[in-house]
């Protein structure tokens, strides 16, 4: 079989690749997340799988989503895997990834992301931890890894965030 250039298996193996060259800061949600997303592609592109037609429904149930939320914001670090949340909210992983983000907005793993900074936030506004103590609490590898996240979520880096409070 010839060799096939797919722009959207690039696209998913070049979002994955910095996570599997840096094991410690890749969590499970996020491989989860781009391996599902990768699955369906090709089932759909080279497996002839067809998109079934499916009555719009709405999001999680609210018990579904405090369920969600409690099982995300207990595993900050994100080695939670989204197999394991479904099952919580008796859902399949599709289904339940498909109805979070109706309900949320934002994939489980953009959901996590921003949890990990707010509760950041609280740690920089209300503790004396050290950034690296921060970093560790809230599921981040190392203090350069939050540093990256919340300085691109942010616009500004957590130090200077922080600093900024004391003004």
């Amino acid at each position: 079989m010839p060799a096939v250039n797919d722009a959207t298996i690039f696209s998913l193996g070049s979002t994955i690749l910095p996570a599997l060259s840096h094991a410690d800061q890749a969590n499970r949600l996020f491989v989860d997340h781009v391996t599902l997303a990768a699955g369906i592609h090709l089932a759909q592109t080279y497996g002839g799988l067809r998109p079934v037609a499916l009555p719009v429904r709405g999001g999680l149930a609210p018990w579904q989503e405090r369920r969600a939320k409690e099982i995300l914001s207990a595993n900050l670090d994100g080695n939670v895997p989204l197999n394991d949340v479904a099952r919580e909210c008796r859902l399949s992983v599709s289904h339940f990834s498909r109805a979070f983000r109706r309900t949320m907005g934002v994939a489980p793993h953009n959901w996590l992301l921003t949890r990990r900074i707010e509760v950041a936030k609280e740690k920089l506004r209300y503790s004396r931890l050290s950034l690296s103590e921060v970093a560790l609490a809230c599921g981040f590898a190392d203090q350069s890894h939050l540093t990256r996240v919340f300085t691109g979520m942010i616009g500004v880096s957590p130090g200077a965030w922080r600093r900024a409070l004391d003004e």
